[in-house]
Protein backbone atom coordinates (compact mmCIF):
# COMPACT_ATOMS: atom_id res chain seq x y z
CA UNK A 1 0.00 0.00 0.00
CA UNK A 2 0.96 3.60 -0.41
CA UNK A 3 -0.80 6.63 0.36
CA UNK A 4 -0.36 10.40 -0.42
CA UNK A 5 -1.39 13.59 -1.84
CA UNK A 6 -1.21 12.94 -5.55
CA UNK A 7 -2.55 10.03 -7.00
CA UNK A 8 -0.66 9.50 -9.86
CA UNK A 9 2.69 9.60 -7.18
CA UNK A 10 1.18 6.64 -5.36
CA UNK A 11 0.68 4.90 -8.72
CA UNK A 12 4.55 5.55 -9.10
CA UNK A 13 4.96 3.51 -6.27
CA UNK A 14 2.63 0.66 -5.97
CA UNK A 15 4.04 0.01 -9.87
CA UNK A 16 7.37 -0.39 -8.45
CA UNK A 17 5.64 -2.87 -5.73
CA UNK A 18 4.45 -4.58 -8.76
CA UNK A 19 8.25 -5.05 -10.29
CA UNK A 20 9.00 -6.14 -6.92
CA UNK A 21 10.16 -3.53 -5.04
CA UNK A 22 9.80 -2.98 -1.25
CA UNK A 23 8.42 -0.35 0.79
CA UNK A 24 11.46 1.68 0.61
CA UNK A 25 11.37 1.47 -3.40
CA UNK A 26 8.27 2.39 -3.09
CA UNK A 27 8.39 5.78 -0.85
CA UNK A 28 11.83 6.77 -2.89
CA UNK A 29 9.54 6.62 -6.78
CA UNK A 30 6.65 8.11 -4.94
CA UNK A 31 8.87 11.39 -3.33
CA UNK A 32 10.21 11.85 -6.53
CA UNK A 33 7.37 11.64 -8.06
CA UNK A 34 5.54 14.34 -5.55
CA UNK A 35 8.36 16.67 -7.23
CA UNK A 36 6.72 16.45 -10.34
CA UNK A 37 3.32 16.31 -9.49
CA UNK A 38 2.98 18.62 -6.93
CA UNK A 39 5.57 21.46 -7.03
CA UNK A 40 3.18 23.42 -5.18
CA UNK A 41 4.25 22.22 -2.13
CA UNK A 42 7.84 20.44 -2.81
CA UNK A 43 10.84 19.63 -5.21
CA UNK A 44 14.37 18.11 -5.84
CA UNK A 45 16.07 21.44 -4.04
CA UNK A 46 14.07 20.79 -0.63
CA UNK A 47 15.15 18.33 2.61
CA UNK A 48 13.56 14.96 3.95
CA UNK A 49 13.64 12.53 6.77
CA UNK A 50 11.92 9.39 7.49
CA UNK A 51 11.67 6.50 9.84
CA UNK A 52 12.08 3.22 8.45
CA UNK A 53 10.28 -0.03 10.17
CA UNK A 54 11.99 -3.14 8.89
CA UNK A 55 13.12 -6.36 10.65
CA UNK A 56 11.09 -5.50 13.71
CA UNK A 57 13.44 -2.13 14.50
CA UNK A 58 13.03 1.64 13.19
CA UNK A 59 15.60 3.79 11.86
CA UNK A 60 15.25 7.35 11.55
CA UNK A 61 16.94 9.72 8.29
CA UNK A 62 17.71 13.25 8.75
CA UNK A 63 18.34 14.78 5.49
CA UNK A 64 17.84 18.35 5.86
CA UNK A 65 20.47 20.38 5.25
CA UNK A 66 22.76 23.18 6.81
CA UNK A 67 23.29 26.59 6.29
CA UNK A 68 25.89 27.10 4.17
CA UNK A 69 29.61 27.99 5.00
CA UNK A 70 29.47 32.00 3.72
CA UNK A 71 25.30 32.12 5.64
CA UNK A 72 26.36 34.08 8.33
CA UNK A 73 24.53 37.08 10.68
CA UNK A 74 27.45 39.17 9.91
CA UNK A 75 26.71 39.12 6.23
CA UNK A 76 23.00 39.22 6.34
CA UNK A 77 23.20 42.46 8.71
CA UNK A 78 25.50 44.01 5.49
CA UNK A 79 22.91 43.66 3.18
CA UNK A 80 20.39 45.05 5.33
CA UNK A 81 18.06 42.32 7.08
CA UNK A 82 16.88 42.32 10.20
CA UNK A 83 15.62 39.09 10.06
CA UNK A 84 15.93 36.38 7.65
CA UNK A 85 14.30 37.11 4.46
CA UNK A 86 11.47 34.35 3.37
CA UNK A 87 12.45 34.66 -0.87
CA UNK A 88 15.68 34.86 -2.82
CA UNK A 89 19.18 33.12 -2.47
CA UNK A 90 19.71 34.00 1.26
CA UNK A 91 17.07 31.64 2.97
CA UNK A 92 18.79 28.83 0.64
CA UNK A 93 19.93 25.68 2.70
CA UNK A 94 21.33 22.64 1.26
CA UNK A 95 19.03 20.42 0.01
CA UNK A 96 18.45 17.11 1.25
CA UNK A 97 15.96 15.32 -0.87
CA UNK A 98 18.00 13.82 -3.69
CA UNK A 99 20.58 12.33 -0.93
CA UNK A 100 18.06 11.14 1.00
CA UNK A 101 16.67 9.10 -2.14
CA UNK A 102 19.76 7.73 -2.54
CA UNK A 103 21.07 6.96 1.10
CA UNK A 104 17.34 4.56 1.54
CA UNK A 105 17.79 3.19 -1.51
CA UNK A 106 21.67 2.48 -1.09
CA UNK A 107 20.74 0.79 2.89
CA UNK A 108 16.99 -0.42 2.52
CA UNK A 109 16.04 -0.72 -1.32
CA UNK A 110 15.98 -3.80 -3.40
CA UNK A 111 15.51 -2.82 -6.99
CA UNK A 112 18.36 -0.74 -9.20
CA UNK A 113 17.63 3.09 -7.88
CA UNK A 114 17.41 3.96 -12.07
CA UNK A 115 14.97 1.96 -12.01
CA UNK A 116 13.06 3.15 -8.89
CA UNK A 117 13.05 6.88 -10.42
CA UNK A 118 12.02 5.93 -13.46
CA UNK A 119 7.98 6.31 -13.18
CA UNK A 120 8.99 10.43 -11.81
CA UNK A 121 10.57 10.95 -15.15
CA UNK A 122 8.48 9.34 -17.12
CA UNK A 123 5.78 11.78 -15.47
CA UNK A 124 8.17 14.97 -16.30
CA UNK A 125 8.47 13.93 -19.73
CA UNK A 126 5.13 13.07 -21.26
CA UNK A 127 3.18 15.02 -18.66
CA UNK A 128 0.09 14.93 -16.51
CA UNK A 129 -3.33 16.56 -15.86
CA UNK A 130 -3.09 18.94 -13.05
CA UNK A 131 -5.34 18.08 -10.24
CA UNK A 132 -8.00 20.42 -8.26
CA UNK A 133 -5.94 21.42 -5.17
CA UNK A 134 -2.74 21.45 -7.09
CA UNK A 135 -4.15 23.95 -9.88
CA UNK A 136 -5.77 25.77 -6.60
CA UNK A 137 -2.11 26.55 -4.90
CA UNK A 138 -0.45 27.64 -8.05
CA UNK A 139 -2.62 29.60 -9.68
CA UNK A 140 -2.09 31.41 -6.34
CA UNK A 141 1.67 31.41 -6.49
CA UNK A 142 1.86 32.87 -9.89
CA UNK A 143 -0.81 35.61 -8.91
CA UNK A 144 1.21 36.19 -5.96
CA UNK A 145 4.97 35.57 -7.48
CA UNK A 146 3.75 38.34 -10.44
CA UNK A 147 3.70 40.75 -8.21
CA UNK A 148 6.20 40.62 -5.76
CA UNK A 149 9.45 38.99 -8.03
CA UNK A 150 10.47 41.31 -10.49
CA UNK A 151 14.74 40.47 -10.25
CA UNK A 152 16.42 38.24 -12.81
CA UNK A 153 16.99 35.65 -9.87
CA UNK A 154 13.00 34.93 -10.19
CA UNK A 155 13.08 33.97 -13.75
CA UNK A 156 13.85 30.30 -13.73
CA UNK A 157 10.50 30.18 -11.72
CA UNK A 158 8.62 31.52 -14.49
CA UNK A 159 10.24 29.68 -17.12
CA UNK A 160 9.77 26.65 -15.63
CA UNK A 161 6.09 27.11 -13.88
CA UNK A 162 4.50 29.30 -15.66
CA UNK A 163 5.73 29.27 -19.24
CA UNK A 164 3.12 30.52 -20.96
CA UNK A 165 2.57 33.69 -18.67
CA UNK A 166 0.60 32.00 -16.28
CA UNK A 167 0.11 28.62 -13.78
CA UNK A 168 -1.15 26.03 -15.97
CA UNK A 169 -5.23 25.60 -14.83
CA UNK A 170 -6.66 22.98 -13.98
CA UNK A 171 -7.24 19.43 -16.21
CA UNK A 172 -4.62 20.76 -18.39
CA UNK A 173 -1.55 18.89 -19.06
CA UNK A 174 1.70 20.13 -17.45
CA UNK A 175 5.12 18.49 -18.10
CA UNK A 176 8.80 19.18 -17.77
CA UNK A 177 12.15 18.20 -20.33
CA UNK A 178 14.23 19.99 -17.78
CA UNK A 179 13.26 18.62 -14.40
CA UNK A 180 12.88 14.91 -16.37
CA UNK A 181 16.37 15.35 -17.32
CA UNK A 182 17.61 16.29 -13.74
CA UNK A 183 15.99 13.31 -12.23
CA UNK A 184 17.10 11.40 -14.87
CA UNK A 185 21.36 12.50 -14.15
CA UNK A 186 20.45 11.94 -10.32
CA UNK A 187 19.11 8.61 -11.09
CA UNK A 188 22.06 7.37 -13.38
CA UNK A 189 24.71 8.79 -10.54
CA UNK A 190 22.84 7.63 -7.38
CA UNK A 191 22.63 11.74 -6.84
CA UNK A 192 26.18 12.64 -7.28
CA UNK A 193 25.72 14.84 -10.14
CA UNK A 194 23.67 16.73 -7.29
CA UNK A 195 26.64 16.81 -5.06
CA UNK A 196 29.43 17.13 -7.07
CA UNK A 197 29.01 16.80 -10.55
CA UNK A 198 27.41 18.72 -13.52
CA UNK A 199 23.97 19.63 -11.26
CA UNK A 200 25.97 21.33 -8.39
CA UNK A 201 28.47 23.01 -10.80
CA UNK A 202 24.79 24.58 -12.41
CA UNK A 203 23.70 25.26 -9.02
CA UNK A 204 27.05 27.17 -7.90
CA UNK A 205 26.95 29.00 -11.10
CA UNK A 206 23.28 30.16 -10.53
CA UNK A 207 23.91 31.28 -7.25
CA UNK A 208 27.43 33.21 -8.00
CA UNK A 209 25.31 34.91 -10.98
CA UNK A 210 22.94 36.35 -8.03
CA UNK A 211 25.40 36.39 -4.62
CA UNK A 212 23.88 33.54 -3.25
CA UNK A 213 25.55 31.89 -0.59
CA UNK A 214 25.56 28.03 -1.38
CA UNK A 215 28.26 26.43 -2.90
CA UNK A 216 29.45 23.48 -4.47
CA UNK A 217 31.66 22.63 -1.92
CA UNK A 218 28.72 23.15 0.44
CA UNK A 219 26.89 20.60 -1.50
CA UNK A 220 29.73 18.23 -1.42
CA UNK A 221 30.23 18.03 2.25
CA UNK A 222 26.53 17.07 2.93
CA UNK A 223 25.84 13.76 3.86
CA UNK A 224 22.28 12.71 5.67
CA UNK A 225 22.13 11.24 8.89
CA UNK A 226 20.96 8.50 10.61
CA UNK A 227 19.17 8.98 13.94
CA UNK A 228 17.83 7.67 16.70
CA UNK A 229 14.27 8.24 16.37
CA UNK A 230 12.48 9.25 19.81
CA UNK A 231 8.88 8.44 21.70
CA UNK A 232 6.84 8.69 24.18
CA UNK A 233 4.50 6.14 25.18
CA UNK A 234 0.64 7.31 25.45
CA UNK A 235 -1.74 5.46 26.83
CA UNK A 236 0.05 1.91 25.58
CA UNK A 237 1.10 2.52 22.20
CA UNK A 238 4.85 3.79 21.55
CA UNK A 239 4.64 7.29 19.45
CA UNK A 240 7.78 7.94 17.41
CA UNK A 241 9.06 10.98 15.50
CA UNK A 242 12.97 12.29 14.82
CA UNK A 243 14.53 13.95 17.38
CA UNK A 244 16.13 17.99 16.86
CA UNK A 245 16.42 19.46 14.88
CA UNK A 246 12.92 18.77 13.61
CA UNK A 247 9.66 19.90 15.37
CA UNK A 248 8.67 16.37 16.19
CA UNK A 249 8.85 16.81 19.65
CA UNK A 250 6.19 19.17 20.42
CA UNK A 251 3.89 16.53 19.27
CA UNK A 252 5.55 14.01 21.61
CA UNK A 253 5.49 17.05 24.08
CA UNK A 254 1.82 17.60 23.85
CA UNK A 255 0.79 14.00 23.75
CA UNK A 256 2.67 13.65 27.27
CA UNK A 257 0.76 16.66 28.92
CA UNK A 258 -2.08 15.77 27.37
CA UNK A 259 -1.76 11.61 28.67
CA UNK A 260 -2.58 13.22 32.55
CA UNK A 261 -6.09 13.98 31.30
CA UNK A 262 -8.45 11.33 30.82
CA UNK A 263 -10.39 11.96 26.97
CA UNK A 264 -13.81 9.86 27.57
CA UNK A 265 -15.86 11.93 25.14
CA UNK A 266 -14.96 12.81 21.67
CA UNK A 267 -15.82 16.06 20.16
CA UNK A 268 -16.71 17.82 23.45
CA UNK A 269 -15.63 20.76 24.81
CA UNK A 270 -13.48 19.21 27.79
CA UNK A 271 -11.40 17.27 25.58
CA UNK A 272 -10.64 20.19 22.78
CA UNK A 273 -9.88 22.97 25.62
CA UNK A 274 -7.64 20.19 27.26
CA UNK A 275 -5.71 19.54 23.77
CA UNK A 276 -5.53 23.10 22.89
CA UNK A 277 -4.09 24.31 26.03
CA UNK A 278 -1.42 21.26 26.04
CA UNK A 279 -0.48 21.73 22.34
CA UNK A 280 -0.13 25.55 23.14
CA UNK A 281 2.51 25.07 26.19
CA UNK A 282 4.48 22.37 23.79
CA UNK A 283 4.53 24.97 20.89
CA UNK A 284 5.81 27.77 23.21
CA UNK A 285 8.41 25.81 24.69
CA UNK A 286 9.20 23.95 21.56
CA UNK A 287 9.44 27.20 19.69
CA UNK A 288 12.15 28.87 22.69
CA UNK A 289 14.08 25.36 22.78
CA UNK A 290 14.38 23.42 19.65
CA UNK A 291 17.43 23.95 17.48
CA UNK A 292 20.55 21.51 16.28
CA UNK A 293 20.96 19.59 19.88
CA UNK A 294 24.36 21.22 20.55
CA UNK A 295 22.94 24.37 20.59
CA UNK A 296 19.26 23.84 22.62
CA UNK A 297 19.31 25.23 26.31
CA UNK A 298 17.46 21.98 27.05
CA UNK A 299 17.92 18.47 26.33
CA UNK A 300 15.29 16.03 24.39
CA UNK A 301 15.47 13.68 27.40
CA UNK A 302 14.21 17.08 29.95
CA UNK A 303 11.24 17.93 26.99
CA UNK A 304 10.22 14.47 27.28
CA UNK A 305 10.11 13.52 30.96
CA UNK A 306 7.13 12.95 32.52
CA UNK A 307 8.44 15.39 35.37
CA UNK A 308 7.97 18.41 32.25
CA UNK A 309 4.56 17.18 31.43
CA UNK A 310 3.89 17.05 34.79
CA UNK A 311 4.86 20.83 35.65
CA UNK A 312 3.15 21.82 32.76
CA UNK A 313 -0.12 19.87 32.93
CA UNK A 314 -0.84 21.85 36.14
CA UNK A 315 -0.70 25.11 34.64
CA UNK A 316 -3.82 24.35 32.37
CA UNK A 317 -7.07 25.47 34.31
CA UNK A 318 -10.45 26.18 32.67
CA UNK A 319 -9.67 28.98 30.76
CA UNK A 320 -7.94 29.53 28.14
CA UNK A 321 -4.70 30.79 28.99
CA UNK A 322 -2.31 33.49 26.96
CA UNK A 323 1.50 31.66 26.68
CA UNK A 324 4.57 33.89 25.18
CA UNK A 325 2.43 34.75 21.68
CA UNK A 326 4.45 33.78 18.37
CA UNK A 327 3.28 34.60 14.73
CA UNK A 328 3.29 30.82 12.66
CA UNK A 329 3.51 30.79 8.97
CA UNK A 330 2.07 28.67 6.62
CA UNK A 331 3.89 25.52 5.00
CA UNK A 332 4.02 23.64 2.20
CA UNK A 333 5.09 20.03 2.04
CA UNK A 334 4.77 16.04 0.89
CA UNK A 335 3.88 13.21 2.97
CA UNK A 336 3.81 10.22 2.11
CA UNK A 337 3.32 6.05 3.76
CA UNK A 338 4.53 2.96 2.38
CA UNK A 339 4.05 -0.51 3.20
CA UNK A 340 4.40 -4.53 2.09
CA UNK A 341 3.83 -8.38 2.33
CA UNK A 342 7.25 -8.32 4.01
CA UNK A 343 6.30 -5.54 7.15
CA UNK A 344 8.46 -3.56 5.86
CA UNK A 345 6.82 0.44 6.68
CA UNK A 346 8.15 4.05 6.10
CA UNK A 347 7.08 7.13 6.73
CA UNK A 348 8.27 9.78 4.35
CA UNK A 349 7.89 13.38 4.36
CA UNK A 350 9.91 16.46 1.93
CA UNK A 351 9.48 19.79 1.65
CA UNK A 352 10.92 22.99 -0.15
CA UNK A 353 9.20 24.88 3.23
CA UNK A 354 7.04 27.44 1.98
CA UNK A 355 5.08 26.28 -1.44
CA UNK A 356 7.30 26.65 -3.89
CA UNK A 357 10.16 27.52 -1.87
CA UNK A 358 12.61 30.28 -2.52
CA UNK A 359 11.44 31.55 -5.53
CA UNK A 360 14.97 30.82 -6.93
CA UNK A 361 14.88 28.01 -9.52
CA UNK A 362 18.28 26.96 -11.53
CA UNK A 363 17.69 27.96 -14.86
CA UNK A 364 16.85 24.47 -17.33
CA UNK A 365 17.29 22.16 -14.74
CA UNK A 366 13.80 22.45 -12.70
CA UNK A 367 15.20 22.35 -9.60
CA UNK A 368 13.03 24.66 -7.05
CA UNK A 369 15.51 25.33 -4.11
CA UNK A 370 13.93 25.90 -0.61
CA UNK A 371 13.83 28.72 1.52
CA UNK A 372 14.30 26.72 4.77
CA UNK A 373 16.85 29.49 6.08
CA UNK A 374 13.98 31.50 6.91
CA UNK A 375 13.44 29.72 9.70
CA UNK A 376 17.25 30.91 11.37
CA UNK A 377 16.84 33.50 13.78
CA UNK A 378 19.65 36.84 13.36
CA UNK A 379 19.73 37.38 17.43
CA UNK A 380 22.99 35.61 18.36
CA UNK A 381 21.37 34.55 21.61
CA UNK A 382 19.00 32.84 20.66
CA UNK A 383 19.13 28.73 20.23
CA UNK A 384 18.05 28.76 16.34
CA UNK A 385 20.80 31.70 15.53
CA UNK A 386 22.16 31.36 12.11
CA UNK A 387 25.60 29.64 12.34
CA UNK A 388 27.54 28.58 8.98
CA UNK A 389 26.97 24.77 8.64
CA UNK A 390 24.29 24.65 10.80
CA UNK A 391 20.35 23.31 10.25
CA UNK A 392 17.41 25.26 11.65
CA UNK A 393 14.69 24.67 13.40
CA UNK A 394 12.45 21.89 10.75
CA UNK A 395 8.81 21.59 10.57
CA UNK A 396 8.91 18.63 8.20
CA UNK A 397 7.96 15.61 10.45
CA UNK A 398 6.99 12.07 9.68
CA UNK A 399 5.49 10.22 12.36
CA UNK A 400 5.20 5.83 13.00
CA UNK A 401 3.40 4.32 16.30
CA UNK A 402 4.01 1.05 17.60
CA UNK A 403 2.59 -1.14 19.88
CA UNK A 404 4.41 -3.90 22.48
CA UNK A 405 7.48 -3.94 20.19
CA UNK A 406 5.64 -4.18 17.18
CA UNK A 407 4.77 -2.32 13.88
CA UNK A 408 1.02 -0.66 13.96
CA UNK A 409 2.57 1.80 10.85
CA UNK A 410 3.24 4.89 9.50
CA UNK A 411 1.34 8.62 9.57
CA UNK A 412 2.01 12.13 8.67
CA UNK A 413 0.19 15.26 8.74
CA UNK A 414 2.04 18.05 6.63
CA UNK A 415 1.54 22.13 6.08
CA UNK A 416 4.13 24.24 7.85
CA UNK A 417 3.86 24.45 12.19
CA UNK A 418 0.05 22.42 11.60
CA UNK A 419 2.66 19.49 11.38
CA UNK A 420 2.86 18.42 15.50
CA UNK A 421 -0.59 19.79 16.07
CA UNK A 422 -2.22 17.40 13.42
CA UNK A 423 0.40 14.30 14.76
CA UNK A 424 -1.26 15.10 17.89
CA UNK A 425 -4.77 14.80 16.79
CA UNK A 426 -4.30 11.82 15.07
CA UNK A 427 -2.89 10.36 17.31
CA UNK A 428 -5.39 11.06 20.11
CA UNK A 429 -8.45 10.29 17.55
CA UNK A 430 -6.79 6.49 17.14
CA UNK A 431 -5.75 5.77 20.62
CA UNK A 432 -8.74 7.93 22.66
CA UNK A 433 -11.39 7.54 20.35
CA UNK A 434 -10.54 4.45 18.35
CA UNK A 435 -11.67 6.22 14.95
CA UNK A 436 -10.28 3.82 11.76
CA UNK A 437 -7.44 5.86 9.90
CA UNK A 438 -10.05 7.88 7.55
CA UNK A 439 -12.17 8.75 10.25
CA UNK A 440 -9.31 10.55 12.20
CA UNK A 441 -7.84 12.20 9.32
CA UNK A 442 -11.53 13.42 8.30
CA UNK A 443 -12.48 14.76 11.79
CA UNK A 444 -12.40 18.41 12.24
CA UNK A 445 -9.43 19.78 13.11
CA UNK A 446 -7.65 23.16 14.94
CA UNK A 447 -4.83 24.98 15.13
CA UNK A 448 -3.68 27.36 17.49
CA UNK A 449 -1.81 29.91 16.05
CA UNK A 450 -0.12 32.94 18.74
CA UNK A 451 -1.68 33.55 22.39
CA UNK A 452 -5.55 32.55 22.65
CA UNK A 453 -6.61 32.18 18.88
CA UNK A 454 -7.55 29.12 17.61
CA UNK A 455 -8.45 28.33 13.94
CA UNK A 456 -11.12 25.70 13.53
CA UNK A 457 -12.63 24.23 10.23
CA UNK A 458 -16.03 25.01 8.89
CA UNK A 459 -17.00 21.38 9.71
CA UNK A 460 -16.10 22.14 13.42
CA UNK A 461 -19.58 21.97 15.16
CA UNK A 462 -20.86 25.09 15.92
CA UNK A 463 -21.81 24.64 19.56
CA UNK A 464 -18.34 23.85 20.44
CA UNK A 465 -17.26 26.95 18.95
CA UNK A 466 -19.40 28.43 21.35
CA UNK A 467 -18.29 26.43 24.30
CA UNK A 468 -14.81 27.14 23.52
CA UNK A 469 -15.01 30.57 23.58
CA UNK A 470 -16.49 30.76 26.73
CA UNK A 471 -13.33 29.77 27.95
CA UNK A 472 -11.85 32.37 26.82
CA UNK A 473 -10.45 31.21 23.28
CA UNK A 474 -10.74 33.34 20.29
CA UNK A 475 -12.24 31.30 17.67
CA UNK A 476 -11.59 31.74 13.94
CA UNK A 477 -13.74 29.51 11.54
CA UNK A 478 -11.62 29.25 8.35
CA UNK A 479 -13.77 28.95 5.03
CA UNK A 480 -10.13 26.69 3.34
CA UNK A 481 -9.26 23.56 4.80
CA UNK A 482 -5.74 23.79 3.31
CA UNK A 483 -3.94 25.61 6.10
CA UNK A 484 -5.49 22.48 8.76
CA UNK A 485 -2.37 20.18 7.11
CA UNK A 486 -2.75 16.99 4.73
CA UNK A 487 -2.33 13.88 6.27
CA UNK A 488 -1.90 9.60 5.56
CA UNK A 489 -2.15 6.57 7.08
CA UNK A 490 -1.69 2.60 6.66
CA UNK A 491 -1.97 0.74 10.13
CA UNK A 492 -1.01 -2.76 9.55
CA UNK A 493 -3.01 -5.91 11.89
CA UNK A 494 0.05 -7.50 13.74
CA UNK A 495 -2.25 -10.93 13.40
CA UNK A 496 -3.02 -10.93 9.72
CA UNK A 497 -0.63 -8.69 8.30
CA UNK A 498 -4.03 -7.03 6.43
CA UNK A 499 -3.43 -3.04 6.32
CA UNK A 500 -5.77 -0.08 6.35
CA UNK A 501 -4.93 2.93 5.30
CA UNK A 502 -6.60 6.46 4.98
CA UNK A 503 -5.70 9.13 2.73
CA UNK A 504 -6.51 13.15 3.21
CA UNK A 505 -9.59 14.40 2.14
CA UNK A 506 -8.74 18.43 2.05
CA UNK A 507 -6.23 17.83 -0.84
CA UNK A 508 -5.84 15.37 -4.09
CA UNK A 509 -4.97 12.29 -1.96
CA UNK A 510 -5.12 8.64 -3.05
CA UNK A 511 -4.30 5.25 -1.29
CA UNK A 512 -3.00 2.51 -3.76
CA UNK A 513 -2.67 -1.00 -3.30
CA UNK A 514 -2.45 -3.99 -4.14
Amino acid sequence: MVATSQPLAAQAGLEILQKGGNAIDAAIATAAALTVVEPTSNGIGGDAFALVWTKDKLHGLNASGPAPQKLTIDEMKKRGYEKMPMFGVEPVTVPGAPAAWAELSEKFGRLPFEEVLAPSIRLAEEGYPVSPVLGKYWNAAAQKFKELFKEKVYQGWFDTFAPEGSAPQIGEIWSSQAHAATLSSIAETKAESFYTGELAQKIDDFMKEHSGFLTKEDLAAFKPEWVDPVSVNYRGYDVWEIPPNGQGMIALMALNIAQGFEFTEFQSVETYHKQIEAMKLAFTDGKAFISEPGDMPVSTEELLASEYADKRRRAIGEKAMMPKPMELPKGGTVYLAAADDEGNMISYIQSNYMGFGSGAVVPGTGIALQNRGHDFSLDPEHPNALKPGKRTYHTIIPGFLTKDGQAVGPFGVMGGYMQPQGHFQVIANTVDFQLNPQAALDAPRWQWTNGKTIQVEQSFPAHLVQALQRKGHTIQIMNDGGPFGRGQIIWRDPETGVLRGGTESRTDGHIAAW
